[in-house]
């Protein structure tokens, strides 16, 4: 089943966001993963968050998705995340 990993995201420091998406682009492309959306939050119309962005990223299955962020070379990449932005990352799946 299509799985996908929602983000979102509050900048924090926008150089080095910028430098974690260009190095993580690759590793998600590596399992096979494909950035499916990515856009600014416009509006909470319900609820409440501080998040300012949102991506998506769909890989062919729950196992795919757990490899790509588990991955030496992904995990490498979060101390540059974490100082890039406050980010939630929550893995989904279709229900087919």
């Amino acid at each position: 089943m299509a799985t996908y990993v929602i983000a979102q995201a509050k900048t924090k420091d926008a150089e080095k966001l910028a430098t974690y998406g260009q190095a993580a682009g690759p590793t998600i492309a590596e399992h096979g993963g494909e950035m499916f959306m990515r856009a600014p939050v416009v509006e909470v119309l319900c609820g409440n968050t501080n998040f300012e962005r949102f991506l998506m990223i769909k890989f062919q299955d729950v196992d795919t998705a757990r490899a790509w962020y588990n991955s030496d070379t992904y995990q490498a990449l979060i101390p540059l995340r974490n100082e890039g932005a406050d980010i939630s990352l929550i893995l989904v799946e279709t229900a087919d």
